[in-house]
C-alpha cells in the first residue's frame, strides 16, 4: 500500500502468520460446531429471544416441540408460543425479568403451558438464563415438554385417591366388625352373666332346699308317724293337730317350689302379663278366704275398696302379689294382731295396699329388700326363701306397677303398689 506524506511515498506492508491464522479459523470453527451439536442436538427446547421478546435463536428439539419451521418463529415475539389468555402477564413477567436477570426456574409453583402451531397446550417446565454481547442482553429459556410426567402424576394422585377410598371403605368395615364384635361380645357378656346367674340360682337352691326343706320334711315325717298312734275316737283333736301340721309344711314346700319355678320364668323371660276385666272386691274377698288355712290363731285380716268396682290387670300376677304380701304380714305378725288391705280404683290407676304391725325392718335390711334370697336380720329363725318379695317386684314391673315400702323395726310394715289400669293403654 502506497502513501503520500509531504511530498514523500511511503509503501506499506503487512507481514502475517498464515499458518497461525489457520489453526485460529480451525478452533473456531470446531467451537462453533460444538455450540451448535449442543445447541441443535439437545433433547431439550432452547429458545433464545432478545430484550423485546424476539426470537433470536431456536433449536430443533423446540422446533418439534412446537410444530413450526425456523422461519416461522424467528423474528417473532415468545409470546407466540404461549397461550393467549396469559400473554398479558407473561410481557409483564419478561419486564421484570429483563430489569433484574438470574439463572432460575421459570414460575415457581405454578403449572406453567405452552401452545403448538395448532392451538392445542402441553404442560412445560421452563428454566432461564441470561448473556451479554455487543450486540445487547439476550434471554436464554429451556423448555421441557412434561405431558407424561403429568399423566403419571394424575395416575398416582388418582391411585391414591382409590387408595384412601379403599382405605377409607375397609376402615369403616373394620369400625363395622369391632362393633358388630363388641356388640356380640356385650351380648356373650350378657348371656354369660344369666347363664351365672342361673348357675347361682340352682346352687342357692339346691343349698336352701337342703336346709329349708329338711325341716318341713321331718315334720311331715314325724306327724304321719304320730297320727297312725292316735286311733281312738277320743284323739281326733291331737290327730287333727298333726295333718294341720302336716298341711302346713306341705303348703310351705308347695310355694317354695312355685317361687323357684317363678323366678326361672321371669329369668327366662317367659313371663307376660295377659289382662282381663274382673270385680275386685269378690276377687280380693276370695284371696282373704284362701288365706285362712295359714293364718294364725286370733289373726284377722281387715279389707277395705274405695273407687271404681272393676279393673284390668293379669288376675294370676295380682292374685301371686297379694298372697305373697299378705303372706308375708301373716308370717311377720303376731298371732292376735290385724293385718290391713286396701284397694283403691280411681283415674285410671289401681292401688294395692298391705299393711302390719309385725316385727318391721330396718333402713339396713330395706335396701336389700327385693334381691333375691335376701332375708332380713331379724327373721332368721322364721322360715322363708328370700324370693317372695323379688317375685312381687318382677310381677308389678311386668304390669307397669310401682312398689314402695314403708317399715319401721317393732311397729310394722307398709307395701303400697300401684298399677296403671287403663284398657285403652294396655297392651
Amino acid at each position: 500500500m502506497v502513501l503520500k506524506h509531504k511530498k514523500e511515498q511511503y509503501c506499506f506492508f503487512r507481514i502475517t502468520d498464515s499458518q497461525s491464522d489457520r489453526r485460529y479459523k480451525l478452533q473456531l470453527s470446531k467451537e462453533l460446531q460444538r455450540f451448535g451439536a449442543l445447541f441443535n442436538y439437545a433433547s431439550i427446547g432452547i429458545i433464545v429471544a432478545n430484550q423485546d421478546g424476539d426470537i433470536t435463536l431456536i433449536n430443533d428439539f423446540a422446533l418439534s416441540q412446537f410444530d413450526y419451521r425456523r422461519e416461522e418463529l424467528t423474528g417473532q415475539k415468545v409470546e407466540k408460543l404461549i397461550p393467549r389468555r396469559l400473554h398479558d402477564k407473561h410481557i409483564g413477567h419478561r419486564d421484570r425479568y429483563n430489569a433484574s436477570p438470574q439463572s432460575r426456574p421459570m414460575g415457581i409453583g405454578l403449572d406453567l403451558f405452552a401452545v403448538r402451531r395448532d392451538g392445542s397446550e402441553f404442560p412445560v417446565e421452563i428454566s432461564l438464563s441470561h448473556y451479554s454481547n455487543e450486540e445487547g442482553h439476550f434471554v436464554i429459556a429451556y423448555i421441557s415438554n412434561i405431558t407424561e410426567r403429568k399423566k403419571a402424576e394424575e395416575r398416582i394422585e388418582r391411585l391414591n385417591n382409590e387408595l384412601e377410598s379403599m382405605v377409607e371403605e375397609r376402615t369403616q368395615q373394620l369400625v363395622k366388625a369391632l362393633a358388630d364384635l363388641e356388640a356380640s361380645k356385650e351380648d356373650l357378656t350378657i348371656a354369660l352373666s344369666k347363664e351365672k346367674e342361673l348357675g347361682d340360682l340352682k346352687s342357692r337352691f339346691v343349698s336352701m332346699a337342703s336346709h329349708e326343706f329338711r325341716t318341713p320334711l321331718s315334720t311331715i315325717l314325724s306327724s304321719a308317724f304320730l297320727v297312725k298312734h292316735y286311733a281312738a275316737e277320743s284323739e281326733q283333736p291331737v290327730r287333727n293337730k298333726h295333718i294341720q301340721r302336716i298341711v302346713n309344711a306341705v303348703s310351705f314346700l308347695t310355694d317354695t317350689l312355685n317361687d323357684f319355678l317363678s323366678v326361672g320364668k321371669i329369668e327366662e323371660g317367659k313371663m307376660q302379663a295377659r289382662y282381663s276385666m274382673f270385680q275386685i272386691k269378690d276377687y280380693f274377698q276370695t284371696i282373704i278366704q284362701e288365706m285362712q288355712g295359714i293364718i294364725k290363731e286370733k289373726q284377722n285380716i281387715l279389707y277395705e275398696h274405695t273407687g271404681e268396682e272393676t279393673c284390668w290387670l293379669d288376675t294370676s300376677l295380682l292374685r301371686h302379689i297379694a298372697m305373697n304380701l299378705l303372706g308375708n304380714a301373716i308370717k311377720f305378725s303376731a298371732a292376735d294382731s290385724t293385718i290391713e288391705l286396701f284397694t283403691r280404683m280411681e283415674d285410671n290407676l289401681f292401688t294395692l295396699m298391705v299393711k302390719d304391725y309385725g316385727i318391721g325392718m330396718s333402713q339396713d335390711d330395706q335396701q336389700h329388700l327385693y334381691e333375691r334370697f335376701y332375708r332380713g336380720t331379724n327373721v332368721s329363725n322364721i322360715q322363708g326363701t328370700g324370693l317372695g318379695l323379688h317375685i312381687v317386684q318382677k310381677y308389678s314391673e311386668l304390669m307397669n306397677g310401682a312398689i314402695s315400702c314403708a317399715s319401721e323395726l317393732g311397729k310394722g310394715t307398709v307395701f303400697t303398689i300401684t298399677f296403671p289400669a287403663d284398657p285403652i293403654n294396655i297392651p
